[in-house]
Formats: structure tokens, sequence, C-alpha cells
């Protein structure tokens, strides 16, 4: 049985295809009888594209969230009013549902770890966990590689107040096939290459298939120089890179490592 990925959201779509987009992502995957979203955009999108293309949100049975910023958990607050999602189970690092804020603007999610845990069944885990037969949630990802240090980026709740955020609840998922690992990402505030990483440690191979989605790397500088000569030294085949790139650093990687295009309606095969 192969595993299957389809983009609901993404920045980009493409010409005469007419999905809509935003600045956010959202994947659907398939691998055997488990029907996995990770993450679910900005808005109510996700849910128009998916019918718009066949897909049948309503036999979700996981919904898989890479970090607690709203461009990728907003789209939760329509899709509970959409389906029902009281048998599909929530899977997130604990920080995810913690109030977040840059300067004066909320961008965390719209739900409380409480009113999530309403809507359906929620697991918090700080651990890697399997989710399907080849499919696994690489949990909070260690720094290891010494350039990409967490870099905190706004504030999140802490106590009675709020702290620095590093984004601690960045995580991605892992597909181990018979070509290796292939890494499917929200937005890799924790690294890429950490991502990478954590995912050839999960998965018990030090073989990179491909990676797909954001890597919140935006101006071509020496952290791009040395992330393109790792993905270099690593063998990879197949890079996507959409979402949070830019198209500069797209195009310094695309020089030395073939980057393929992205958007809504985009689809892979394991």
């Amino acid at each position: 049985m192969e595993l299957k990925l389809t983009v609901l959201v993404d920045n980009n779509t493409y010409i005469n295809q007419y999905y809509l987009g935003e600045p956010g992502a959202c994947y659907y995957i398939e691998d055997g009888d488990e029907r996995i979203l990770l993450d679910t955009g900005y808005s109510n999108i996700a849910g128009k594209n998916a019918r718009k293309m066949g897909i049948d949100l309503s036999t979700l049975t996981k919904i898989v969230f890479s970090h607690g910023h709203n461009d990728h958990t907003g789209g939760l607050e329509f899709l509970q009013n959409e389906y029902d999602l009281s048998n599909v189970e929530i899977i997130s690092h604990p920080d995810t549902w913690k109030a977040k804020r840059y300067d004066a603007d909320r961008i965390g999610a719209a739900f409380t770890e409480q009113e999530v845990g309403k809507i359906s069944h929620l697991t918090l885990t700080k651990e890697p966990m399997r989710l399907s037969e080849h499919l696994y949630f690489l949990g909070e990802i260690p720094t290891v590689c010494d350039f990409e240090p967490r870099v905190a980026l706004g504030e999140q709740e802490e106590g009675q107040g709020f702290c620095e955020d590093y984004v601690m609840d960045d995580s991605a998922l892992a597909y181990l096939g018979e070509d290796g690992v292939f890494i499917i990402t929200g937005c890799s505030h924790s690294g890429i290459c950490n991502i990478i990483e954590q995912a050839k440690r999960v998965c018990g191979t030090q073989t990179v298939a491909g990676v797909i989605g954001g890597f919140h790397l935006f101006q071509v500088n020496e952290r791009v120089e040395k992330t393109i000569d790792y993905f270099e030294k690593s063998g990879i085949r197949r890079l996507y890179p959409c979402h949070c790139t830019s198209f500069s650093v797209r195009s310094a990687i695309h020089q030395k490592v073939s980057v393929k295009e992205v958007g809504v309606g985009f689809s892979l095969s394991f």
C-alpha cells in the first residue's frame, strides 16, 4: 500500500488549476486506512479545496499540527464546524495550544488545549510517535546543527505572563519507505537540517529520499549556504520547498540541488 500526499493549502497556486491559496499550509496524507492532515491552513480553504479535489475530509482519522501559529492552526475552527471530528485524534506538541503573540498581534491558535480536547481526542507529546505503518510524528526537535540555532519569534504564554517563544513546538512528519526517509514539514522553525537529523534518528536510516514543506528561509545568507551544503552532502534527491521559503532561497538551492515547484493540488505518491 503506497502513501499519497496532496497539498490542500499553500501560498502558491498553479495556473489553470482554480484552487484557493493563502499564506499557510495543509497536507492531506493517505497511508493504508489512515487519513491524516498535517496542519489546517489559516482559513476555511482546506475544506473548499478538498471538496473540489474529491477528497472526503469526513473520513479523517488524525490531524497533526506542526506548531501553534495561526497560519497552520486557523483552519481547525472551520473544519470542526463542517465535519464531525469527535472520532479524530489530534496530535501536537504541548506548547501548540499556548497563546502566542508578536508585538500587538495574536499569532497563535484560536483554541486552548481544553477547547481542542472537547472537539476530539487530543494527544500531546514531546516524544516521537508512530502515526501509521510508514509515518512518524517527530516530536520536539533537538538542535544538533550549529548553523541552525533556535531563534525567538515573538512571545508565548508561560504561567501568568509571557516569555520569548523559541517555537519549541515546531515539529514535522517522516515517512519511512524503501528509498529512505521522506520529511514533511510545516515551517521548520527548529531548522530544516535539525528536522532531517531527527527524522534519520527516529526512522533508523541515513538515507534521505526527499523533503517537502516550509523551510522558513527568506534571505540568501551564511545559514542558507550551509543548509545547501548539508543538502548536497546528504545526497537528497527530491526537494519541494514551499510556504515560508522565499523565491531567492529556492533559486539558490536549485543551483546546487534540483527544486520542484509546489502549489495547491500538488500530489506525491511513495
